[in-house]
């Protein structure tokens, strides 16, 4: 099970404020024009059907930031499956605050929770026992990496490599651009820390074996077929850490890890989630 630690408090209110300054920053006439200053209120952050929660850090820390006298009291917990009906958590207060929050904490809350759903059904499709990993990708939505990480790993999935500066990853690219799989992999072990490994990715056998004879820690199989993963696997003979990626659908989950590949990552686990149905009701 990948660590389910949120982001920094820091991360999350950098975040928080840009969304809310793109929603409110103009105030919110609807609210300001019909709702009472002194009103109170309360309301439930429900789900509307099955999914796997993610996002509770974010819904508070939208409305300590909208209004600080807006409490959220959680009713569920991050990784949670909920049904529909389920209470994930309950918001009191000024009842102006707490509408001015609603549409972003949603946003956050909605599109979280689909990828921890997500995840979680990739990581449910792994055959019993097998000690295969699922890992997301750097397919993020530019400025939310951060929140749709965490929500991978609510759905009991792994991360790749943060950033660019994370990890050595020798890409196709970067294999045309510097002359072949060889010479780059020795210029990454020449270059980078004792303290990192070396993936390459590969798009042939041929490669396969070459990164094998130049010592790449890592090697990404990019669209492999699964007799040609059971093939490297067997070339590899533990020589390497094998990542399948590429074409990875959830019904292909099974198959791909019986191959005896190390790690499947997809990208579908953040690029193209549907955001779930959660919503907040009023009591």
């Amino acid at each position: 099970m990948a660590m389910m630690n949120p982001p920094a408090p820091v991360v999350l209110e950098r975040i928080v404020r840009a969304a809310l300054e793109e929603d409110i920053a103009r105030g919110d006439l609807t609210t300001e024009a019909t709702v009472a200053p002194e009103t109170m209120g309360e309301a439930t952050f429900g789900a509307r059907e099955s999914l796997v929660l993610s996002g509770l850090p974010v819904i508070e820390t939208v409305f300590r930031l909208v209004d600080e006298r807006v409490s959220v009291t959680a009713e569920a917990a991050d990784g949670d499956r909920l049904g529909a009906g389920d209470v994930a958590a309950r918001v009191k207060g000024p009842a102006r605050s707490i509408l001015m929050g609603e549409r972003v904490a949603l946003n956050f809350a909605q599109r979280m929770s689909g990828i921890a759903s997500q995840a979680r059904r990739y990581v449910d499709a792994l055959p019993e026992g097998s000690s295969c990993r699922i890992s997301d990708t750097r397919k993020t939505t530019p400025g939310l990496r951060a929140l749709e990480r965490y929500a991978v790993r609510c759905g009991g999935a792994h991360n790749h490599r943060e950033d660019l500066g994370a990890a050595v990853l020798i890409k196709d690219n970067h294999i045309a651009a510097c002359g072949g799989v060889r010479t780059a992999i020795e210029r990454a072990k020449a270059y980078a820390p004792h303290t990192t490994r070396i993936e390459c990715e590969v798009d042939t056998r041929e490669q396969l074996v070459e990164a094998l004879d130049a010592g790449a820690d890592i090697i990404l199989l990019d669209n492999f077929d699964d007799d040609a993963c059971r093939d490297a696997v067997a070339l590899a003979a533990g020589k390497a850490i094998l990542e399948a990626s590429g074409n990875v659908t959830l019904e292909r989950i099974p198959k791909l890890a019986a191959t005896g590949v190390h790690v499947i990552s997809s990208g579908a686990l953040t690029h193209s989630v549907r955001s779930v149905d959660l919503g907040l009701d009023w009591v």
